[in-house]
């Protein structure tokens, strides 16, 4: 079990009794976790975004939770980045299309801090929308880009 899974599940919960405020705080806790990364500015990043897309069927509400690490070649130079995914999917409701599409990032070396840019996203009104709304799938996953 990775260590994302690990934070979202607590030990106690599967993936699909979460909603979409303890996944984002579970994200955030697997973001305090400094890893062993590159010295570089933006190896260790954290992404937040939403909106509806039809990747692989009907149009669904995405908010999908992502860090990014890179990985190093042999030599120590910039081989390729590896992104794990906390994927919240939701039906296309009128509400959450009209919210349109976002993204926020957020690297750990570049001289800000976790905590303000959790705060500030948790007050997007994303959040008042999907409040009480239940995902109709959770993935975690990770790809190499």
């Amino acid at each position: 079990m990775s260590l994302l899974e690990r934070e979202l599940c607590d030990g106690r919960r599967a993936l699909a009794d979460l909603g979409a405020e303890d996944a984002w705080l579970a994200f955030v806790r697997f973001g305090r976790r400094r890893l062993r990364t590159p010295d570089s500015p933006d190896a260790d990043g954290l992404l937040f975004q939403y909106g509806t897309y039809s990747f692989d069927g009907p149009p669904t509400f995405t908010l999908d939770f992502t860090r990014q690490f890179e990985v190093s070649d042999g030599d120590g130079g910039h081989d390729h980045y590896v992104q794990v995914h906390c994927e919240l999917r939701f039906g296309a409701d009128p509400a959450l299309q009209a919210l349109g599409s976002f993204d926020s990032w957020f690297f750990h070396d570049a001289e800000d801090d976790l905590d303000r840019w959790a705060e500030e996203l948790g007050s997007r009104e994303v959040w008042r929308v999907i409040r009480g709304l239940r995902p109709a799938l959770i993935k975690v996953y990770q790809d190499r880009v």
